[in-house]
């Protein structure tokens, strides 16, 4: 025999009513049912067996549902799993003869919310049903306030917040080095005019995508795609009357533009974290050439780690083939020679023909990011 109640919400005369489904086999303990719960205050229907209950759930608005565990076809064990497998928001409970504390453990843990023996009392009826509504309302207002909350994350992060999130690996080791660098960077966000942030987003780009060509696994490359992105994060530092300058500067003001490099060095140095380690790298380090005539170091050749040395031939790329305000951009053959007459003095031989081969994908990046 089998006692199967669901129960929906149903609004009536702008008053929410509670509707349920009470299946059973045997039409004398529907009836009990119903009477007790219509005098409960619900709304009911009826059922014979499961299939007519599954019917009727179909048709929606049903949410709890009541089952003895012995009814013609299918148990009451099946009826519940089968229905919280079909709809999360469905409540059961067990309404059943047998009083067997393995059985109701076992309903429990597939989802039922309560467990009434036969013969029952109305109360017990009525306080198991109220539970479960209340269980219920619980439960779905906590997974609407997460998926709410859930959707004012996605609205409110920044695109470089986004762009630190997706790129970085092993999040949950991480996690803290991706705050620690958004708070660093809303410090120099303030400087930045437009062209420099489609510079940076370029420039970084090419830095991953020459990474990758150098022998990088993605992992690595997209680290320090991101780590790229704060290479001349030191220009805070630099007055906006020679950043900004239209002309050519002056030795005077040359030497205090160089600075930049170890005023960014600075800034990200002495994180324990790989990602800011690297981003203060690459910062002290894009401006040494391998002739050593580079600054701020004088380095040479393999003295300078290989992510500044990619790091030079993305930013000098960039700079040359875009318009600056001091000047014009070079056009792209007029790039391409500058480069190879740095190739050995300034850049790394070998980083710039793997460039320079793959010119095609390096367009393709410039044209998405104008």
């Amino acid at each position: 025999m089998g006692i199967v109640a669901v129960v929906a919400l149903e609004t009536e005369t702008h008053q929410h009513v509670d509707r349920l489904l009470v299946v059973d086999d045997e039409a004398p303990v529907r009836r009990l049912l119903v009477r007790i719960l219509e005098r409960g205050g619900y709304s009911c229907s009826e059922a014979a067996d499961s299939d007519e209950a599954r019917s009727a759930v179909a048709s929606g608005g049903f949410s709890v549902v009541l089952t003895d565990m012995n009814m013609p076809g299918e148990s009451g064990l099946d009826l519940i799993e089968g229905l919280v497998a079909e709809d999360a928001d469905i409540a059961t409970i067990m309404v059943t003869g047998e009083d067997d504390t393995d059985l109701a453990n076992h309903a429990l843990e597939i989802g039922a919310y309560g467990y009434v023996i036969k013969p029952f009392e109305a109360n017990e009826i009525l306080i198991s049903v109220s539970n479960a509504l209340r269980r219920r309302s619980l439960e779905i207002e906590n997974r609407l306030h997460r998926e709410k909350l859930e959707a004012m994350v996605r609205e409110r992060t920044s695109e470089l917040w986004t762009a630190v999130q997706e790129l970085e690996q092993a999040r949950s080791d991480l996690q803290a080095s991706q705050t620690e660098t958004v708070s660093r960077l809303s410090i120099a966000a303030e400087y930045r005019d437009d062209e420099t942030a489609r510079h940076i987003q370029r420039m970084s780009r090419y830095c991953a995508l020459l990474a990758q060509k150098a022998g990088m696994d993605e992992q690595q490359a997209e680290l320090f795609r991101v780590a790229s992105i704060m290479h001349d994060v030191g220009k805070i530092g630099i007055p906006d009357n020679i950043l900004l300058k239209p002309g050519k500067l002056t030795p005077e003001e040359y030497e205090i533009m160089k600075r930049h490099a170890e005023i960014g060095h600075r800034i990200l140095s002495g994180s324990k974290w790989p990602l800011l380690e690297m981003a203060a790298e690459i910062a002290i380090t894009h401006h040494e050439k391998c002739d050593g005539t580079g600054y701020p170091n004088g380095l040479t050749k393999d003295e300078i780690p290989l992510e500044g040395r990619i790091a030079a031939v993305a930013d000098v790329f960039d700079a040359i083939s875009t318009d600056r305000v001091y000047r014009k951009a070079f056009t792209l053959g007029q790039s391409v020679e500058i480069l190879k007459e740095g190739r050995g003095s300034h850049f790394d031989p070998e980083l710039l023909d793997l460039f320079l081969d793959a010119l095609d994908e390096v367009l393709v990046i410039k044209d998405a990011n104008e």
